[in-house]
Formats: structure tokens, C-alpha cells, sequence
């Protein structure tokens, strides 16, 4: 295909993506490229911040390219004061750091924010995100993966582990390498390198003022921006939670549990069956977040999705830190490496992180435009 040729099929792309987003009353945005770097490294997850492209302006202030389009997204939402329920759409670049290939991605998606039915506007959600791959890939052949951060959750408070725990295993959820070293290091399999007299000394005492002090008079010594990557409060928190679960042990049956719920992998038409199966086999009680998961369920068929082609599996999340439900990805059926085409996720708590004065529900998606660009290309 010609440059030309490309930049035709791009510009009929946008323009039938901006119809669908009209006619199903969700605002096309402008979001500027420019982006503060605070809020991304604050909620955005250790993978996302290892990727960002950041500077500062002459006032010492961190900015960075725009990584993704949520945050800057509803923070967009905050500072307009605008009214809820409301739906955002936008079309343009993010910029992450690769090892290897291109380090601009064009994106398109939806920002669902303060619906009151979260079934519906879950389901809507994905049914928005498998449309607009259609559109622009009408005849790709899909595979959904659906998980749910919230079940795990349920599963961890069931097994009445400490919130110290709970919180260590959350981070981890949805990537198996920092999962399986999570349960090593709370197991007592493998113990964390020792810390300098200094900061041992503070980790110990639990003062985290000082400790973060420390850390940051060492960050600049050594010519690192506190502000670049995590921040030296948030290291000394860290370093404080992980002598607080040190002292302690992950009970065995419970490290088996979590595993076998872990290794739930079924189409979703039978999820609810399997998950009711499992709770009862382990004498846990996951009945409010099983509850709203049969709902969502039932909001996707009533919306047509077809349930039993879709795939539930119990371990996959994303890890971005503002995701707190429903986590789904579109791929290319049958790609090996998978071929991600589109993901999406609810993240309730992300609006209120990001400063809004009342907690305003979300949920969203992204639809990757290069690569539904080269598969059309590569089926035309």
C-alpha cells in the first residue's frame, strides 16, 4: 500500500470512528500532548512509568509526552466541573519507550464516566470497543479475554489475609512473573537484598517522614530526580510495607487457594457456575462480587455480546494501578504472539486520585489504530 493509499484508509478510518462516537453521544475531545508527568506516576502503574517520555519546563516541573488518554482524560473531566453521566471520545498519538520498533501509537477510544448502572455501562464498554475494531477492521476474526481485579480482591479478603497482603498481591495481579515472585518472597522462599545501616535504621522505627528524606538526599546526590520514576515517599512506604510483611508468613492453604483461583480459565457463558464452585469447594464467601459479576454477565447478553464466545480467566488484569473491575483485551484470533487489538477496564477509584471533589465511577477502552490499520491492510 502507498503512502497515499495509507493516508486515505487513515483519514476514512477517523471519519467513520467520530460518526460511531456521535450517533452513540460520546464528546470527541482534544487532549494536549504535553502532559503533566505527576498524575501518570502517581496511578499509572511501575510498567507504564519505566515507558514514559519525560522533561521538565523551566520552572523544574516534570511533564511528559502523553502516554495514554484515561488520565489525562478525566482529569480533563475534573477540571471542567463538568456534569455526569458523561461520555468522552478522542483520536490521536501516545508516545511509550520500546525496547525495539515505533514509540508512537495512534489510539481511539471511549471514556465512560458516573454511569449509575455499572452492569450496563460495563457491558456498553465492550460492545463500544468491539464496534469500533470492526470499523476499522470489519473482518478480523476476535478472541476476548475478560477478567476481574474485584474477584480477586473478594478471593484475598475471604482468605482474611492481612490488608499489608492484599495490597502487595493486587500490584502483581494480572502479571505472572511479579505475581509468582510475590508469592516467593511472602512464602519466605526468597529474602529482599539488605538495605544501608542508614536506612535500615528508619525502615525499622516505621518512620516514614525521615526515611523519605533520607531517600530523596540520596536520589540527588546521585544526580536522580525525586520526581522521576516513583517518589521517595512512596519508596520509603514500600520499604516500611515490606519489613512489616517480612515479620510474618503466607499461610500454605492459603497460597493454594489463591493458586487454584488463579488457574480458572473458562468461557464466561459458564464463569459464574465454576467461580460458585470454587468458593463453596473453599468455604469462601464471594457473594457480593459474584453477584455483580452474574450481573454484568447478563447486561452483555442482553446487549448481544455473545458470552460463550468470550473467556474468562481469573489471572489476567493489566498492570496499570487505577484498574478496579472488569479488565478486557480484543485480539487477533489465534495470533501468536498475541495481537492485541483493543483493551479496556472499569477504575472507579481513579477520578478521585486525580482530585474530584466526589467519587465518580468509570470504565473505558483503547483501540490500537496501527495495528487495525495493518491487519485491514494485510485482509484487503
Amino acid at each position: 500500500m502507498t503512502r497515499s493509499e495509507t493516508l486515505s484508509q487513515r483519514a476514512s478510518f477517523f471519519e467513520r470512528l467520530c460518526e460511531y462516537f456521535q450517533v452513540n453521544d460520546a464528546e470527541l475531545v482534544q487532549i494536549p500532548l504535553i502532559q503533566p508527568a505527576e498524575p501518570f506516576l502517581d496511578t499509572a502503574g511501575e510498567d507504564m512509568r519505566r515507558r514514559i517520555f519525560l522533561t521538565e519546563n523551566e520552572n523544574g516541573d516534570s511533564l511528559c509526552l502523553r502516554p495514554e488518554f484515561t488520565i489525562p482524560v478525566c482529569r480533563n473531566h475534573i477540571e471542567l466541573n463538568a456534569a455526569t453521566p458523561k461520555r468522552y471520545a478522542y483520536i490521536g498519538e501516545v508516545f511509550r519507550q520500546r525496547r525495539e520498533g515505533p514509540a508512537e501509537f495512534l489510539q481511539a477510544g471511549i471514556e465512560d464516566l458516573g454511569a449509575e448502572d455499572e452492569a450496563k455501562s460495563d457491558a456498553r464498554s465492550i460492545a463500544d470497543a468491539m464496534a469500533c475494531v470492526q470499523i476499522v477492521a470489519p473482518r478480523a476474526e476476535l478472541e476476548i479475554l475478560l477478567g476481574d481485579q474485584s474477584i480477586f480482591a473478594g478471593v484475598l479478603k475471604a482468605l482474611d489475609l492481612p490488608q499489608g497482603w492484599r495490597k502487595k498481591l493486587l500490584r502483581a495481579f494480572g502479571d505472572e512473573n511479579t505475581m509468582q515472585a510475590v508469592i516467593t518472597e511472602l512464602t519466605g522462599g526468597k529474602r529482599r537484598d539488605p538495605l544501608p545501616e542508614a536506612l535500615t535504621a528508619l525502615v525499622h522505627a516505621g518512620d516514614e517522614i525521615e526515611l523519605a528524606q533520607l531517600i530523596e538526599a540520596e536520589m540527588l546526590e546521585a544526580g536522580i530526580s525525586p520526581s522521576a520514576g516513583r517518589t521517595p515517599v512512596e519508596i520509603a512506604r514500600r520499604l516500611i510495607e515490606k519489613e512489616e510483611l517480612s515479620v510474618a508468613r503466607f499461610p500454605p492453604a492459603a497460597v493454594e487457594v489463591m493458586k487454584r483461583f488463579l488457574s480458572i480459565s473458562v468461557s464466561l457463558d459458564t464463569a459464574v457456575i465454576t467461580l460458585r464452585a470454587f468458593a463453596a469447594d473453599n468455604a469462601l464467601d464471594l457473594g457480593g462480587v459474584l453477584q455483580k459479576f452474574e450481573a454484568r454477565i447478563e447486561a452483555m447478553m442482553a446487549a448481544n455480546i455473545p458470552v460463550e464466545d468470550i473467556t474468562y480467566q481469573a489471572s489476567f488484569g493489566r498492570p496499570l494501578d487505577y484498574y478496579t473491575g472488569l479488565i478486557y483485551e480484543i485480539r487477533q484470533a489465534k495470533s501468536e504472539p498475541a495481537r492485541i487489538l483493543a483493551g479496556g477496564g472499569r477504575y472507579d477509584r481513579l477520578l478521585t486520585m486525580l482530585g474530584a471533589n466526589e467519587n465518580i465511577p468509570g470504565v473505558g477502552f483503547s483501540i490500537w489504530l496501527d495495528r487495525l490499520s495493518a491487519l485491514a491492510g494485510e485482509q484487503s
